[in-house]
């Protein structure tokens, strides 16, 4: 299996990504594109979702990646392995998401992952981090009543700060009030099995979409 050498970090801000993600035929893409929805957010490699797509067949998956070479590897591993309920898109989350989820159908996606998102230590790069309000509340305006939201990182400042946008909106509730200590899906992650490995924390959170009457398209959390 040829892996790519790409950059580790890529700024989402930079002018060569804020060019709207070109779309696919969906009906093209998956065989059944009316199966459930799970969205992978910052999918790097795809290694997870191979997997996930593997382990569950009745369920499609989208993966997002703003390094394109990634999504053309990842892309060529689900041509060789045959799966129709998989696909990685080049597109920067923070610009495309809401048309993206708006071009697919309505009332399917039922699961996010947000996994081990690039930490932008620096304070004046903290802008760049991918959960902003705005995902949220894209998130919110597409996922269905009781989908569900998770969120890992080993970091404990970006978990914290993932976790509490979810929390300040109305529409998301967390399903538990500490960390989760196991990961709730099958498979964990590449990046999540060194880390455990190496005996370092992982954070994680579980949130699940509620119904609200709080809730508006537009609704920007401060």
């Amino acid at each position: 299996m040829t892996r790519v050498r790409v950059r580790q970090h890529v700024n989402p801000l930079c002018q060569k990504y804020q060019t709207i993600a070109t779309l696919p035929d969906w009906e093209k893409v998956y065989v059944d594109r009316l199966q459930p929805l799970h969205l992978d957010i910052g999918c790097a490699r795809g290694r997870f979702l191979l997997k996930m797509a593997i382990e569950q067949p009745k369920c499609n998956f989208l993966g997002l990646e703003i390094r394109e070479p990634l999504v053309d590897e990842a892309n060529r591993q689900r041509d060789e392995l045959g799966l129709t309920n998989l696909y990685f898109l080049f597109a920067n989350a923070n610009n495309s998401l809401g048309s993206i989820l708006q071009s697919l159908p309505s009332g399917t996606l039922q699961r996010v992952t947000i996994q081990f998102p690039d930490p932008w230590f620096k304070r004046k790069h903290a802008k760049r981090r991918v959960v902003k309000p705005e995902i949220v509340d894209i998130l919110a305006t597409f996922l269905v009543l009781g989908g569900e939201v998770f969120l890992q990182s080993d970091v404990e400042e970006v978990a914290i700060e993932m976790r509490d946008r979810f929390l300040s909106h109305p529409a998301f509730q967390l399903t538990h009030f500490d960390w989760l200590a196991t990961n709730p899906l099958p498979v964990p992650t590449e990046r999540e099995i060194a880390t455990l490995a190496h005996q370092e924390p992982v954070y994680r959170a579980l949130f699940q979409r509620i119904n609200s009457s709080k809730l508006t398209h537009g609704h920007n959390i401060s």
